[in-house]
């Protein structure tokens, strides 16, 4: 199955991570087919950024978001309204 997920990049102990859609096999920072955002939990203000355009896409073929990724598309689409 096809997930959105994050992806752990950036040092020990400053984590960054991109939101990527990847086969659900394929390990956390293995193989992924599209980065759809960016997100940085050490950011004081929003420091998510996410295609909304590019989710909606993949979802409709059947992408399945995890739970983080979920509830920071949420908060985008709350932010873009």
């Amino acid at each position: 199955m096809v997930k959105i997920r994050l992806r752990r990049e950036g040092a020990k102990g400053r984590p960054y991570y991109r939101i990527v859609v990847a086969d659900g096999r394929s390990r956390r920072e293995g193989a992924f087919i599209d980065t759809v955002g960016t997100y940085d939990p050490l950011k004081e203000e929003d420091g998510a950024t996410v295609d909304l355009e590019k989710v909606d896409e993949w979802i409709s073929k059947g992408a399945q978001p995890s739970d983080t990724v979920r509830s920071l598309i949420k908060k985008a689409r709350q932010a873009s309204a």
